[in-house]
């Protein structure tokens, strides 16, 4: 399978040039040995391309192999994480100054993305679950904020959450493109699933995913796709939130990871989804049902202590991605084989308590906006005890992170209710910024 990028850099670095550019390194090891593929980290010349150039070059070759595979129309290549590219996603389906539909689950990267598009947000709840995790985004949800405020042309969900929930993206799409909006997903966590026979992204307009959230990818290496819009459309925006000096190694990681991918990554991929199915009968755990579609390389082991269950794995040498009061979520990839399934049941068997999770309750609704999320974010603030900050309006977000779904967003009043909310589920934050009012 080809990786022009990764082919490209490996051929310039074959001829040993005397490199007098940044980076510092010159392409020899870094100091202590430490484990980076110097040599391939060059920066924008006449032989590497350039990220965000007219090309055509190597980079544009590996971003059209991605956008091929997975039915997009174009592929971004982003070394700043999925934050870079939801920052850019936004930019170019809202503009600024508008109004858009926001999952209330978004990630921190989103809030902040309204608050430097000066965008007005209009939240959109997600039904909590018995299992005590929110459910799927509801096409009908989408539909009656639509329909409620036809000024909103833009519409942003997450998809899988944390906790692997899925929505139904195609059916979200259609309900947008029927109010003449277009649909943007936050598909961090879902990198792997089109590897995997899912096609659900191919219908919305905008589809953001770090490559390496879940696939054997670089940390920060992501991309951005898109549909009805140019390869020019995303480097103007990704540009603008993104280093003009990116990291080569990182998108080579990218073309390698996909090359990999549709070979024996895929192959591995899916035997871990069928090793994480046997986990799922074998254990107490979140599993599908009618009405909730899952993430199927996700393990959501459900715990009445979930906090206790993931100490004691990590005495065990075993490091689960995050706990909450009822469950403990592990990331399991094509990097996962037999070995490391043996190793996380030997630890389960050992570890408890396992059985139904602890009755995690829903968050109370959102509080009142003081401010608009622009007007929250520029403003003077101070730090406070979280306990005596009721009444004031939050300058940041008042989280449980992971998986950073706000209690509080910023420029919204703090009430009582939400800081008993904290309590209850263990939020182990002393203080939180406030806006300074009447200055």
């Amino acid at each position: 399978m080809p990786t022009p990028l990764y082919d490209a850099l490996r051929a310039l670095a074959d001829t040993r040039p005397l490199r007098l550019d940044m980076p510092g390194h010159h392409g020899f090891p870094l100091p202590g040995g430490l484990p980076w593929p110097s040599e391939l980290d060059f920066t924008e010349n006449g032989a590497t391309g350039d990220l965000f150039g007219d090309g055509p070059d190597a980079i544009q070759a590996a971003e059209g192999l991605w956008a091929a595979r997975l039915g997009f129309d174009a592929c971004l290549f982003l070394t700043g994480g999925s934050t870079q590219g939801v920052h850019a996603g936004l930019a170019l389906l809202a503009g600024a100054g508008g109004a858009v539909a926001l999952d209330r689950g978004s990630h921190r990267s989103q809030f902040n993305a309204l608050a430097l598009l000066d965008l007005t947000p209009h939240f959109l709840p997600r039904p909590w679950l018995e299992e005590g995790v929110a459910g799927p985004i509801e096409p009908e949800t989408v539909e009656k904020t639509l329909a409620e405020h036809p000024e909103i042309k833009t519409v942003c969900i997450a998809s899988p959450t944390y906790y692997g929930v899925l929505s139904d993206v195609p059916a979200i799409a259609g309900v947008c493109r029927a109010h003449g909006a277009r649909l943007m997903v936050d598909g961090a966590h879902g990198a792997h699933l089109p590897f995997l026979g899912y096609t659900g992204y191919q219908a919305a307009d905008v589809v953001v995913m770090s490559a390496h959230k879940t696939l054997p990818a670089p940390g920060q290496s992501a991309l951005l796709f898109a549909n009805g819009f140019s390869l020019a459309q995303l480097q103007r925006w990704g540009s603008v939130y993104g280093s003009s000096s990116p990291s080569y190694a990182l998108m080579a990681g990218l073309d390698g990871a996909r090359d990999y991918m549709e070979g024996a990554g895929g192959a591995r991929y899916r035997d871990t989804v069928r090793q994480v199915g046997g986990f799922r009968r074998r254990w107490p755990a979140l599993r599908e049902r009618d009405g909730l579609d899952l993430d199927p390389a996700r393990l959501v082991l459900t715990s009445p202590d979930g906090f206790a269950l993931a100490r004691s794995l990590r005495e065990r040498g075993v490091y689960p991605e995050m706990a909450d009061a009822g469950h403990v979520v592990c990331f399991l990839t094509c990097a996962d084989g037999e070995a490391e399934f043996a190793r996380l049941e030997e630890a389960l068997g050992s570890a408890g308590p396992t059985g139904p999770g602890a009755a995690v309750p829903a968050p109370p609704g959102p509080p009142r906006a003081a401010l608009t999320p622009r007007q929250a974010l520029f403003a003077p603030r101070e730090r406070v005890a979280l306990g005596e900050s009721a009444g004031r309006a939050a300058a940041c977000q008042i989280a449980p992170y992971p998986p950073g779904v706000p209690v509080v967003a910023p420029g919204e009043r703090i009430e009582k209710k939400h800081l008993a909310y904290l309590r209850e589920i263990g939020y182990n934050k002393e203080y939180c910024d406030v806006i300074l009012e009447g200055e």
